[in-house]
């Protein structure tokens, strides 16, 4: 279980005040003494995360975050950490506690909840003996939602929660299938993947194993080569495959290759389908081939690493970007959660394959971006479009 890469797991956030029972609820869910619990306000200063397997929902990863009310400076940057968690969750807890005559704060985080299009379980908590059906039913009306009695220290109304938990994930618009209508029982799939030095040592990078797997869960037949073992690969092969996947920084190689009998489409645009907003992507790349030529692009990583030589998002693709709209356009590289909050100033947003991220996370940025009328698109389909080859890309 704890093999699961995190990007794949359920991601449940708890929020509430300081002193809520934030912490003591993570433990009762985990069964450990994950965060610390104590009676002092404030003693989560930043999010906790904890791997686990829930009942109804699977692997997940639940984050305790800092009280949504801290004070003074310090706690004003705590309270921005536990806003961008926002971002990153497939389903909030919020933890309500005391009397609801001043429920301002509690009524802004729903708010925002609802904006991200989060589902929100409302708990009233330390409910330790007889729940006061007064106050519970005062919460109930004030937030306009059915709130839940639990008592994360006894361990009450931990069953109701997690059932409530479960049919929230089971209507979650959630897509499994990376490889989608692409292919089917049966089919032939050659995967083409560059062993560079991008690539980790003994061992594939995770799309290339998302896709993999997921390939041999639909019972293709998969075979796997490098771009230069592609030519041998086809010899050996009695009829073309039905689909080739390859990695985006050797699309046009791969075309030139590719049988006409054959779909072809990379491993970063199964992702773009997978995790974000295809038909905004796609737009966005129309956006792209009209960039200015002092036209200023914003590229994204989510994850966060040292740059090698030949580092697609640092190298290779501000090289095709130059190339095609020549030097004068400006390229900035953010990587991580270092997303800028004003997008303006850009005329293009591309992003990775986000591999490192949830499907909410992702987006949210995309919203972001289209909020502030900013176009945005994919590593796999801008690297399609700036090489001339998108028309032939599957998408």
């Amino acid at each position: 279980m704890n093999n699961i890469a995190r990007s794949n797991r359920y991601h449940i956030g708890i929020f509430g005040r300081r002193n809520a029972g934030k912490s003591t609820l993570l433990n009762r869910l985990t069964g450990q003494d994950v965060s610390i619990v104590s009676d002092v306000p404030g003693t989560t200063t930043d999010t906790v995360w904890k791997n686990i397997e829930l009942p109804g929902i699977g692997a997940a990863v639940i984050g305790d975050t800092a009280g949504f009310d801290d004070e003074g400076e310090l706690g004003l940057m705590r309270t921005e950490r536990t806003r961008r968690v926002v971002q990153q969750i497939d389903m909030a807890l919020l933890l309500l506690t005391g009397s609801p005559n001043d429920a301002s704060v509690e009524k802004e985080w729903h708010k925002m909840f609802l904006k991200a299009d989060i589902p929100v379980i409302m708990l009233l908590a330390k409910c330790d003996d007889e729940c006061d059906s007064n106050l519970l039913n005062a919460w109930s009306n004030v937030m306009n939602e059915i709130v839940l009695p639990i008592s994360a220290k006894e361990g009450k109304g931990m069953e109701s929660l997690f059932e409530r938990m479960s049919a929230i994930y089971k209507k979650d618009d959630n897509l499994e299938d990376i490889t989608y209508t692409l292919a089917k029982a049966g089919d032939t799939v050659l995967l083409v993947m560059p062993q560079d030095a991008q690539a980790p040592k003994g061992r594939l990078i995770q799309p290339q194993v998302q896709t993999l797997r997921n390939l041999l869960d639909k019972h293709c037949l998969v075979l796997c080569c490098a771009p230069e073992e592609m030519p041998a690969m086809l010899a050996i092969l009695k009829n073309p495959p039905q689909l080739v996947i390859t990695d985006s920084q050797v699309f046009a190689q791969v075309h030139s290759l590719t049988p006409k009998e054959s779909k072809l489409t990379s491993f970063s645009v199964l992702m773009a389908r997978h995790k974000g907003d295809i038909d905004t992507f796609r737009a966005g790349a129309n956006a792209l081939m009209k960039l200015p030529e002092d036209g200023k692009v914003l590229i994204a990583e989510t994850c966060s690493h040292v740059p090698q030589n030949e580092d697609i998002g640092r190298v290779k693709l501000p090289r095709l970007l130059h190339k095609k709209f020549g030097e004068k356009i400006t390229i900035d590289v953010v990587s991580g959660n270092d997303f800028p909050e004003d997008l303006t100033a850009y005329d293009i947003i591309i992003h990775c394959g986000a591999c490192m991220f949830t499907r909410r996370h992702v987006l949210s940025r995309v919203r972001r971006a289209k909020a502030q009328n900013v176009p945005i698109t994919n590593y796999g389909i801008a690297i399609a479009a700036l090489t001339g080859i998108l028309n032939k890309v599957t998408i």
